[in-house]
């Protein structure tokens, strides 16, 4: 008898872990169930769908025919499953009973919404779907004011792209400084400036207490200051969809998301539980900068999981998932900003005292034209020298030198491992001689020096 294996969610991991487990046993009755009405898609570019920049068919890579057609993987978009009983090996959605061989978790997270007046008004979103940003578009077109709330990653890219529309745009954030927690002060102040430059408003640390309007959203109300807007949208981070685990009993973090086993397995009481396996925002790591758990809600890191849950539901020989040091870029506002590891207030809270390696230079050789702003900051331990962390604001190329510091980072590399074995690539229209990447880690020696 064929092998069933039941996908609960059609994200990144979703999709990812329902090819692998296809991949792996090509016989396999493999099934997705979502709440959707698009599967395979790319959260991460719905800011530019909503700006119109990229079509929302592109962001769309397969249709649940295509996965059906070609994959032999049957999705059911629309159906919420209402429980799941792992001792019986059923899933119950739409009135019927499913029974699995093994079960894929991968819910992901949902939005954070403050628990404030308002926040169910006419016009007021968040942005997690598709169909959130087809209907944030559509609101636009009859909107002059928006209020982001959050100064994250996304609430930027949004942002961005509502000025690029032509639209008054107030970003409201709780903390201090934009990209709060990944992001140090000086490296998030150029980027908050080059969008300021750009005609975006901050109001920095001011909660947000209500969203005001009869009917439909006419102001925000942060720190006891009122901002008029005709739409406004919640980018105040994800939080773990645990839905379905914590009505299955299995064991969540202290971080708010699930525990899992290196081959993607969660536990309930302590114990493993057989042929059940997770993957995604729904899923807490373990960190490769410092022991313990850390959360890392990024699509790259969903996809490796749902590799090693999806050809671990599959039967095949156990695959593992390892620690995490969680590299982020993002484009804003024509700078790429990009980090891995601890930032400066993730170390301080770990009790990890840093020194900090910086160097500017330029993406090419200074003679040749055309080269970018390239800052590199890089942070050591005062106590080992190892690498822990490090910032990126380039105007090209930072992913391919956020990524060289991030296997520096999970090799365990100190700083004058770095330097004794790191070697740059060198043409004039692709990089200087000696890469600012290197200067910075320079630089960090010279600190841990003294």
């Amino acid at each position: 008898m064929a092998r069933r294996i039941i996908v609960i969610g059609s994200g990144a991991a979703g999709m990812s872990a329902a090819s692998a487990a296809k991949e792996g046993d090509p016989s396999a009755e493999v099934t997705v169930f979502t709440e959707d009405e698009d599967v395979a898609y790319s959260p991460c570019a719905i800011p530019w769908g909503i700006e119109g920049r990229i079509g929302w068919d592109g962001i769309v890579m397969h249709t649940p025919e295509f996965y059906e057609k070609e994959r032999g993987i049957k999705v059911y978009t629309k159906t919420k499953v209402d429980s799941v009983d792992d001792s019986a090996k059923t899933v119950s959605a739409a009135g019927k009973m499913y029974p699995y061989d093994s079960l894929v978790l991968a819910t992901g997270g949902k939005v954070f919404i403050p628990p404030i007046p308002g926040a169910d008004l006419g016009n007021v979103f968040v942005v997690r779907t598709v169909r959130n940003g087809k209907d944030i578009q559509a609101a636009a077109k009859n909107a002059s004011k928006v209020v982001i709330g959050g100064a994250g990653v996304i609430g930027l890219e949004l942002a961005v792209s509502f000025r690029n529309m032509g639209k008054d745009v107030t970003v409201i954030e709780m903390m201090d400084q934009v990209i709060p927690r990944i992001a140090d002060g000086d490296m998030a102040g150029i980027v908050q400036r080059n969008l300021e430059e750009m005609g975006v408003k901050f109001v920095m640390k001011a909660p947000i207490q209500s969203v005001n309007g009869d009917g439909k959203v006419s102001s925000v109300t942060a720190a006891g200051n009122e901002y008029p807007c005709d739409l406004m949208i919640f980018a105040t981070g994800v939080r773990a969809n645990l839905d379905i685990p914590k009505a299955m009993g299995l064991d969540v973090g202290q971080l708010g998301a699930l525990i899992a086993s290196p081959t993607m397995q969660p536990y309930r009481r302590g114990r493993l539980v057989p042929d059940v396996y997770v993957a995604g925002d729904l899923v807490q790591c373990e960190s490769a900068v410092m022991p313990g758990a850390t959360m890392s809600q990024l699509g790259s890191t969903a996809v490796k999981q749902a590799y090693v849950a999806g050809s671990n539901a599959a039967g095949l020989p156990p695959k593992v998932f390892g620690p995490v040091a969680s590299p982020w870029v993002s484009v804003i506002g024509g700078l790429q900003i990009a980090g891995t590891g601890l930032s400066s207030g993730l170390a301080s809270w770990y009790g990890i005292r840093v020194a900090e390696g910086i160097s500017e230079g330029s993406t090419r050789a200074r003679y040749y034209p055309g080269g970018k702003m390239l800052r590199v900051k890089v942070l050591g331990d005062r106590y080992t020298r190892r690498i822990v962390g490090a910032q990126i604001i380039a105007g090209e190329e930072a992913t391919g030198r956020i990524d060289w510091l991030t296997s520096a980072i999970v090799s365990g590399w100190t700083a004058d491992d770095f330097m004794a074995r790191a070697e740059n690539a060198y043409c004039p229209p692709t990089s200087m001689v000696v890469d600012p990447v290197v200067s910075a880690v320079w630089d960090l020696c010279n600190k841990l020096g003294q």
